[in-house]
């Protein structure tokens, strides 16, 4: 009996070289018997189309025996380094006639083994007739297997089976196997999402360099050019009731085609002014006339008052910055165009394009079916976050309190208010004084136009000594973090009225205090790691410009879920948002945006909404995914069109929700500033010259996002709290599993390529490449004469890698790697943690899972942490004298060698150290050197520990 294992291909591998590729093979083991297939060079997604046969020694043990195919990659030095394995059952194995090609996940092979991406496999058992024609098909085409296999099928039509092929782990546990993509030719199932940009070549302006209309290009170069029917209507006279009751409530209705506009309903005004603009845009369109109607709101049916149709053969295109077109009084007609004796409309069409200055406030027919009210919040508009500034509130001293029980000594606090923000400082020293002191700084975030009053309680067991109020705008500014004079203030009394601050009726205690609003500072609401602003608050010290980013929205597709999808776009203080396109899931909005930069080490976040407030209950906003683009991986001035994938990361997993086409370029305007920019500190001066805690700034930042928050949900329409808190979306501090594995192989990449640089040491030292070894000892030798080199040998090496790797350069920008943050592999329950609440609400069986599977990992580091200080405490013990003898040893050796290396020139010294350590391994002893053996038996604390 024979077993088969056809290997097809595998996709999405773990890159394992500088390029960002691998070079595959896989390893096929089976009862003893391994077999290796081709090495595939520099690639991701390899593909192989072999078949590897083995022998079954008894049919009935085949199903306790397994299948594990290895993927590996060839580093060239004989061994390869693990990418992943797919472990089968030989229970789950069938006849050739009844297996499929599959896909199956590459499963880790150590619990921290970094492993990504599925391998494609076809494995049965063969018969004495199938496995006749497949060794006569191997023996004429062995690089057809795939077919051949095919043709074993066809002889087997006899009874056919459908089997599913499963993968199962060493231990037993199944686990269905992947379904293949499609294309991949495998079983049906869903296609694997696809995490990379899309690289595409919109015709816009900027790229075909089209300048058949100059004004639309140098403005809207970076969006297609659309083109709309404007109507503006502006108002009527002197039109005609309808009703009985002598009073009319009239409405305009534009229609073109299948769509139409309605202006607002003014009650019974028989001039009437509406003041309200429709576009209609072209590729929806295929009608020739456009009809305004002026109607009557009546209870049953409306009324039509008369109409106006206006055939768009005679409507002239206008170019902005044109200026507007002039409206035109138009009289108003019956059904069979027919005048009316009084009634005329005022109303202005014209064609243009999304750079008109009517189109973000006008009705558009993508948002035909929504009513007025809901109208409002399909506008595109332009928001700005407030200039924040902190708040410093120096508490000094107090003198002359006067305890509310005078027969016992006072413990004094203060507590401070500024709006919904309190702070409280600790008792006052010495305790029981009625002249104490603080020295304690209270910091609170301030929102212009500063209007909120500053009250300061002084405090003993929860009663009042007195208090103050001071209004900000008597506050001094400090941009420049320069000492300001404290002040004495007079204590009110307690409970006192505004109308008796007003009579200035003062109490004798006073409060030494220093009140300044510390513009200085840059107020941060964004984690540092992705922001998009460190300006000051104060504008006198605000650097100046270095660019401008420009970003075009262009489309969407394949959104799911949604059917009113908008975007938003934050950049320093500046947001901005598309308008709200209704029942399609391949939105177009071409619409562009500009902001200024100050610092190119900053980001921009777009992210895509779907709009649940069309309608008058509106719940709150779906995120369907974002996107971040740093501004320093942007080459100047040129125009990266990309497809961008939307991910959300939900309790049930990862999903991809679409993707977002988009247009950036960057354009440097000071490359001197820009290049100075790269030495200044990442914040203001004041950042460093009066530091902020770090627990401080969580707190304030937390209170920051509320006021951001509160000003954009008061603009119309509103920016809502759902779509700040997503743009901003700082980190969560809480324990994740799946946030540990990245952070761990964001470690081990970089470990692994510092193991690279001693692995080419170590090749070196064998002598692997003996022309090497030897340029290097050329080299050594020359430095060693020549030690004025050393530096600028280092430095220029340093330029040379930098100039070999710019052929590698990434030619797209940046953005969310799903793989990167481990969001494609994270389990459900990883997922279920991360996103339980504070304190949690699960079952107790769950958390004590949880916790134990905690006390494993932390176990292991805990591990790692206790080498490294047995390691440092070895060290130590050199000159600790723990072990009289190895110190003794130590310092004897190295008077000696101080001695040695005093008498004779350095030169000779390292030339001859240099060449012991290069070598050759014929002249070198497989144990480990002296000097390591000294060092593993020095004494450590270890030993110490219970």
């Amino acid at each position: 009996m024979k077993l088969a294992v056809e290997l097809i291909e595998a996709a999405n591998l773990l890159p394992k070289d500088s390029r960002g590729a691998s070079n595959p093979f896989v390893e096929i083991h089976f009862n003893n018997e391994s077999q290796r297939s081709q090495t595939r060079h520099i690639t991701l997604d390899p593909s192989w189309n072999e078949t590897f046969v083995f022998s079954v020694p008894d049919s009935s043990l085949l199903a306790n025996l397994t299948i594990t195919a290895s993927v590996l990659h060839d580093s060239g030095d004989g061994r390869g380094q693990f990418m992943g394995q797919v472990v089968l059952s030989g229970s789950s194995l069938g006849p050739a006639v009844s297996s499929s090609i599959q896909w199956f996940p590459l499963e880790k092979r150590f619990f921290f083994s970094r492993v990504r991406g599925e391998l494609c496999l076809r494995a049965y058992y063969l018969d004495e007739e199938d496995e006749l024609i497949l060794n006569t098909s191997l023996k004429k085409e062995p690089e057809k297997s795939k077919n051949d296999a095919e043709e074993v099928k066809t002889k087997k039509q006899k009874e056919p089976v459908t089997r599913v092929f499963q993968a199962v782990a060493a231990g037993g546990d199944k686990k269905k196997a992947a379904p293949a993509p499609s294309g991949k030719g495998g079983a049906a199932g869903p296609a694997k999402p696809d995490y990379n940009l899309i690289e595409t070549s919109p015709s816009i302006p900027a790229l075909t360099r089209e300048r058949v209309n100059s004004k639309i290009s140098s403005t809207y170069d970076l969006v297609e050019v659309m083109q709309y029917l404007f109507v503006y209507v502006v108002k009527a006279r002197d039109l005609p009731t309808k009703d009985i009751t002598g009073f009319l409530d009239p409405f305009v209705e534009v229609k073109l085609g299948n769509y139409k506009g309605i202006t607002k309903i003014l009650e019974k005004n028989n001039n009437p002014v509406w003041g309200q603009v429709f576009a209609f845009s072209q590729h929806q369109t295929q009608a020739d006339t456009l009809e305004v109607i002026v109607k009557d709101k009546d209870v049953l049916l409306d009324d039509i008052v008369g109409r106006v149709k206006v055939n768009l053969t005679d409507v002239p295109h206008r170019t902005a910055p044109d200026g507007p077109i002039a409206p035109l009084w138009r009289w108003l007609e019956y059904k069979d165009g027919t005048k009316l004796r009084h009634g005329e409309i005022n109303f202005a069409v014209w064609f243009g394009t999304q750079a008109d200055e009517a189109f973000p406030d006008a009705w558009q027919s993508d948002a035909h079916d929504v009513s007025y009210t809901g109208l409002i919040n399909t506008r595109s508009k332009v928001y700005f976050s407030p200039r924040l500034a902190y708040l410093r509130v120096s508490v000094l001293q107090a003198q002359d309190l006067v305890p509310v029980d005078k027969s016992k000594p006072p413990n004094a606090t203060l507590k401070v208010q500024y709006g919904q923000q309190s702070r409280k400082t600790r008792p006052g020293t010495p305790s029981g004084s009625v002249n104490p002191t603080w020295n304690e700084d209270l910091l609170f975030v301030a929102c212009p136009p500063f209007k909120d009053q500053l009250v300061i309680t002084v405090e003993d067991s929860g009663q009042s000594l007195g208090r103050l109020l001071v209004p900000l705008s008597s506050v001094a500014r400090n941009d420049q973090g320069k000492r300001i004079p404290p002040k004495w203030y007079n204590l009110l009394k307690p409970g006192a009225t505004i109308d008796e601050v007003k009579r200035e009726e003062r109490f004798s205690s006073k409060l030494h205090l220093k009140i300044t609003l510390d513009t200085g500072y840059h107020v941060i609401e964004e984690p540092v790691q992705y922001s998009s602003n460190f300006q000051p608050a104060s504008k006198k010290i605000q650097k100046s410009a270095i660019g401008l980013l420009e970003l075009g929205v262009l489309s969407a597709r394949n959104l799911t879920g949604t059917k009113a999808p908008y975007c938003v776009a934050r950049y320093g203080p500046k947001w901005v948002r598309t308008r709200t396109l209704l029942n399609t899931t391949t939105p177009r909005w071409n619409e562009q945006f500009t902001w200024e930069v100050f610092d190119p080490c900053t980001i921009l976040t777009v992210a895509v909404f779907e709009n649940c407030h069309i309608s008058d209950k509106g719940s709150t906003d779906k995120k369907l995914g974002k996107v971040r683009i740093r501004i320093s991986t942007l080459q100047t001035d040129k125009v990266y069109t990309h497809f961008y994938p939307l991910f959300v990361l939900q309790q049930s997993g990862l999903k991809k929700n679409g993707e977002v086409h988009l247009a950036v370029r960057f354009t440097c305007t000071a490359w001197a500033n820009m290049l100075v920019q790269y030495g200044r500190p990442l914040l203001p001066k004041m950042h460093y010259s009066q530091p902020i805690a770090i627990m401080l700034q969580d707190q304030l930042r937390s209170r920051a996002i509320a006021l951001v928050t509160e000003r954009l949900g008061s603009a119309e329409p509103p920016l809502r709290k759902e779509v700040v808190d997503y743009i901003i979306e700082v980190p969560s501090q809480m324990w994740s599993m799946r946030k540990s594995k990245a952070n761990f192989y964001r470690v081990t990449s970089i470990i692994s390529s510092l193991s690279s640089i001693g692995k080419w040491i170590n090749n070196i030292l064998q002598w692997k490449n003996p022309f090497t070894t030897l340029l290097v000892h050329v080299l050594f030798i020359t430095l060693v004469f020549f030690p004025e080199l050393i530096l600028p040998t280092v430095f220029l090496y340093l330029f040379a890698i930098g100039l070999y790797n710019y052929q590698f350069r990434p030619s797209r920008p940046l953005h969310l790697d799903p793989r990167l943050a481990q969001a494609d592999v994270a389990n459900s329950d990883e997922l279920d943690e991360e996103f339980d609440t504070f304190p949690t609400t699960k079952n107790m069986d769950l958390v004590r899972m949880r916790y134990d599977r905690l006390r494993t990992v932390w176990g292991r580091i805990q591990t790692v942490a206790g080498d490294i200080a047995t390691q440092w405490e070895r060290f130590n013990a050199l000159l600790s004298w723990r072990d009289p003898r190895a110190t003794r040893l130590f310092i004897i050796f190295y008077l000696l060698v101080a001695v040695l290396v005093y008498v004779t020139p350095f030169q000779v010294v390292a030339l001859l150290v240099g060449l012991y350590i290069l070598r050759h391994p014929k002249f070198r002893s497989k144990s480990p050197s002296p000097s390591f053996n000294f060092y593993k038996r020095l004494p450590s604390r270890s030993d110490m520990l219970l």
